[in-house]
């Protein structure tokens, strides 16, 4: 097994050797104590990940030191993922560290097991980083779900359990929060993880053709069935089939359904024999179910045998600083996909946390790939994400800040003096000549203030 590289920039002796002792049989290990150290470990070992502590020493004593560090990792390897750890007694909140550029972030004094919880979700973020990923891997597993919330943590431990057993699994959420991802992960840490995860979704397939799909079909049943076809609960034997959006299932299907989630047989469509497979179901809605049993769109034994054990995903909107990570995560892997170099400005990110994503994992996704595709400078602004509501800011230089000032102070001047150049270079403390030199370096004309012919006539 290959084991992801780690290098850990770290001043402390004592919490260097306490990371080798407890990281060392599942990460290939390098240490630096300060930057010039750090820099040249990553260009020659080139790691996946690097740990970078927040209190570097610093000819000042300040961050400094480890903020350049940071700044130089990004340059120099911009697809290395970053955790920072913030020094005794400071803190980093998401927000901060996700202006940054890091991928998670921890504070001093390190609990060893959250530290290593934190590594391998970052050592694992390229399996998969969003709702519609169809990757899966024998070594991914809840760990790939990005979260970082008590909320989060509990679903984790969930999935954990239920996935060393057989149970039927009903989960729960919005559109777009990941409940696919989730069914994958609960298959990724099962005992079924080398046999087929087999997604099928119940509403976007008509009807008449969604027994077959999942049933499967004998020769010359009907018109067009030319050759055998095996359904999907047949195709995922020994693993796992994945039913979304199962409340818009007929009543007529659900009853074939429930038989086999009772004696775990089926017949295909013209068949007469009955076969057995091993096939575990998780399902999965944004409806209430209880809802639906109660208005008569689900029978109420169906939803019994789908929720033996039952997970709610959270909207995005409840999830707190797992939004500002979503989002770098999403970020960096676009950047990577479309060859760009950008960061989220500051209101970028105020606004991405205002907001309440209706749309949740998906919406937030799509906003930041729409972004790195049509951003031309080096920062995403509100008005590039596509935010209802949002109003366009603009990121000026010095230079340009200054210029805009400068031209408005002259045209408020040549307004209070009614377009009188000389009283208005008066009023600034300059020259008439500089006067005329401002307005032909800010474009002021005639229409600019309303006085167009009296400046005409001087510029003239």
């Amino acid at each position: 097994m290959i084991h992801p590289k780690l290098l850990i920039v770290e001043p402390d002796t004592v919490v260097r050797a306490q990371l080798a002792g407890a990281l060392g049989d599942r990460y290939t290990l390098s240490f630096a104590d300060a930057r010039r150290a750090a820099l040249a470990m990553l260009k020659e070992v080139q790691p996946d990940i690097v740990s970078l502590s927040l209190d570097l020493p610093g000819s000042n004593g300040s961050q400094d030191e480890s903020l350049q560090t940071l700044d130089d990792i990004r340059r120099i390897a911009p697809a290395t993922r970053i955790v920072l750890i913030a020094g005794i007694g400071d803190r980093i909140d998401a927000h901060r560290a996700t202006q940054l550029g890091a991928a998670d972030h921890l504070s001093k004094p390190i609990d060893l097991a959250e530290y290593e919880l934190m590594l391998e979700r970052v050592a694992s973020l390229d399996a998969v980083a969003s709702a519609g990923d169809e990757t899966t891997s024998p070594e991914s597993g809840v760990v790939r779900i990005i979260g970082n919330t008590p909320g989060m943590r509990d679903i984790f431990g969930i999935v954990s359990l239920v996935a060393k057993t057989d149970a039927t699994v009903l989960v729960q959420g919005e559109s777009g929060t990941g409940k696919e991802l989730l069914a994958r992960a609960i298959h990724s840490e099962s005992r079924r993880r080398s046999a087929p995860f087999v997604p099928i979704n119940c509403g976007a397939i008509p009807e008449g053709l969604l027994e077959a799909e999942l049933f499967g079909h004998e020769k010359g049943v009907y018109t067009g069935a030319h050759v055998q076809r095996k359904g999907k609960l047949e195709l995922g034997d020994s693993g796992t089939v994945f039913l979304d959006e199962i409340a818009e299932m007929s009543l007529a299907l659900q009853v074939k359904l429930l038989r086999f989630l009772q004696e775990r047989e089926i017949e295909r469509i013209g068949g007469r024999q009955r076969i057995r497979i091993d096939t575990r179901v998780i399902a999965a809605t944004n409806k209430d179910l209880k809802l639906e049993v109660a208005a008569g769109r689900l029978r109420e034994d169906l939803y019994f045998r789908l929720s033996v054990v039952t997970i709610t995903l959270p909207p995005l909107r409840e999830r707190g600083e797992d939004v500002a990570i979503l989002a770098n995560e999403f970020l960096r892997r676009n950047c990577h996909q479309y060859g760009r170099k950008l960061h989220l400005s500051a209101e970028a990110l105020d606004a991405i946390l205002r907001y309440e994503w209706p749309g949740n994992i998906r919406e937030l996704e799509n906003a930041i790939q729409r972004a790195v595709i049509l951003t031309r400078g080096g920062f995403i602004e509100p008005a590039g994400l596509g935010i209802p509501g949002v109003e366009a800011t603009e990121r000026l230089s010095l230079r340009e800040a200054r210029n805009r000032v400068e031209r408005q102070v002259v045209v408020e001047a040549l307004t209070r003096t009614r377009g009188n150049i000389s009283r208005a270079a008066i009023e600034l403390g300059i020259s008439r000549p500089t006067m005329h030199d401002l307005l032909h370096k800010h474009q002021i004309k005639s229409k600019s203030i309303g006085f167009g012919e009296r400046i005409g006539r001087r510029q003239a």
